[in-house]
């Protein structure tokens, strides 16, 4: 299975707008990218054609206006980047990018409570 390339900072604002809303025009991507970035609309349209060629979207063009949406759920596009990051970074070492990530963005106590669930959810998992 071929992985779908990794999205641009660019690229990522434009799908985290599609996970938020769903499926839209490039209008529509267009106006909710101009709360966070002054970006001109040829310039979302150019780099949603890229991101169509490269499979990171798709395009519903049945109707007039083009409506896109991520080839991808997030989570999918995350599991993918944090897998390409683990290896090129950590050198594959899942408590390397743990420990950094802790370091440089100490958790929430709901966050705390939540990692504890899922370690203990492993160690269930592991007992025989």
């Amino acid at each position: 299975m071929t992985e779908a390339p990794r999205p641009s900072d660019f690229e990522l604002a434009i799908l985290r707008v599609l996970w938020r809303r769903g499926p839209a025009t490039v209008r529509q991507i267009h106006e909710d990218l101009l709360q966070e970035r002054q970006q001109g609309y040829t310039t979302v349209l150019k780099t949603m054609q890229i991101m169509l060629e490269k499979g990171l979207l798709e395009r519903d063009d049945s109707d007039k206006s083009h409506v896109y949406r991520p080839a991808l759920a997030e989570q999918e596009t995350q599991a993918g980047m944090l897998r390409d990051m683990l290896a090129k970074v950590f050198g594959g070492s899942t408590r390397k990018l743990v420990m950094a990530a802790l370091k440089e963005s100490p958790m929430s106590a709901a966050e705390e409570a939540e990692l504890k669930a899922l370690l203990e959810a492993g160690r269930r998992k592991r007992k025989p």
